[in-house]
């Protein structure tokens, strides 16, 4: 794997497991109940923004409705590397089941995310895929959830001989059993659109793209200074944890000042942002353009994202063994990192 392929996976190491730390972070801190709050917005702002935009991109259009919904998710979630199934059953039938691990609650996570998260969201995205294809009739049933201990997230789209009242949208129907697999009939993304750097790169933004607006939705439901304080918490917890394997992934060593610069660049780079170095006794100084994490935001909501996610990388230099100060300087086109060395 080359150099740019190595620093594109270790942020979306990076930002997955922030995604993860941080559900975990309010749930632990804010309960169920604003867990299924948050999730709804994001996963309803997550569908506005994807849906309907992806379809022709992955080749579904004028495909029945429910079989359409169910290649979609299935297609979608592979390009983060989400295990999913499909399963026709017929063209106003078909079924998606995910497998474990499953990638929104990866390792011991799922133990500490209550079931309202699944629910928040199924409702805010799968119960509105109809409203956005304009299809009274399509609605989704989940047949199995994961919090329950049963077989995983499961259901099926459905569309119905009568238009559906809101509540309809989103149905459960526990006991119910998918067809059975059939490896032939799973879909896959078009290949001569799809090549290997592009997946990358879409991973990547996959991972990132759930912090971007999980952030900012997250600040509609508990407030601004409370997600600066447990988003902040969270990134820098994450970015202490996960140092190690990203370093590791992006090749670089744990050592003095010019290492702590070497590890920053390249995962910058990671995002497709530029960086240049300068140096003097006992200070580095990074100027760092692009910002691709903010990137078509503005205002409150472009302070907020940043304000939160400086600490991932506040939080992985701390966890180098050479002690050090890292203070970013956050500007209208850049951030200005100066690193500066601690103790004798």
């Amino acid at each position: 794997m080359d150099q740019d392929s190595r620093n594109i996976r270790a942020q979306a190491e990076m930002h997955h497991a922030f995604l993860l730390g941080l559900q975990l972070m309010i749930s632990t801190n804010k309960g169920p109940e604003v867990m299924g709050d948050w999730m709804f917005r994001l996963f309803r702002r997550q569908h506005h923004e994807k849906f309907l935009s992806s379809f022709d991109k992955l080749g579904l259009t004028g495909q029945p409705d429910a079989v359409a919904c169910a290649k979609y998710h299935v297609m979608s979630n592979s390009i983060g590397g989400v295990p999913v199934e499909y399963m026709y059953e017929n063209d106003r039938k078909a079924w998606v089941r995910f497998r474990y691990p499953r990638w929104l609650y990866e390792g011991p996570t799922i133990c500490g995310v209550p079931q309202s998260v699944s629910q928040g969201f199924l409702s805010g995205w799968y119960s509105y895929n109809g409203v956005s294809l304009n299809n009274p009739r399509l609605g989704f049933v989940c047949v199995s959830e994961d919090m329950t201990g049963e077989f995983g997230l499961c259901g099926y789209f459905k569309e119905y001989d009568h238009d559906l009242a809101d509540s309809e949208r989103l149905q459960f129907s526990k006991g119910e059993l998918p067809p059975s697999f059939v490896a032939v009939d799973q879909p896959d993304l078009p290949a001569d659109q799809w090549g290997k750097v592009r997946l990358e790169k879409a991973n990547r933004n996959y991972a990132m793209e759930y912090i971007r607006h999980g952030v900012i939705e997250l600040s509609n439901v508990i407030g601004t200074e409370e997600t600066v304080l447990l988003g902040g918490r969270a990134a820098r917890l994450i970015g202490l944890q996960y140092f190690g394997q990203t370093s590791r992934t992006v090749g670089t060593v744990d050592e003095g000042l010019d290492s702590a610069s070497d590890y920053l660049c390249r995962m910058f780079n990671g995002l497709g942002d530029e960086t240049k170095t300068e140096r003097t006794e006992g200070l580095v100084r990074i100027y760092h353009e692009g910002l691709r994490i903010v990137r078509g935001l503005e205002g409150q909501d472009r302070k907020l994202l940043l304000d939160v996610w400086v600490q991932l990388w506040k939080g992985a230099l701390a966890s180098q063994r050479e002690m050090k100060s890292v203070s970013p300087l956050v500007g209208e086109q850049e951030i200005v990192w100066e690193i500066r060395r601690l103790g004798n």
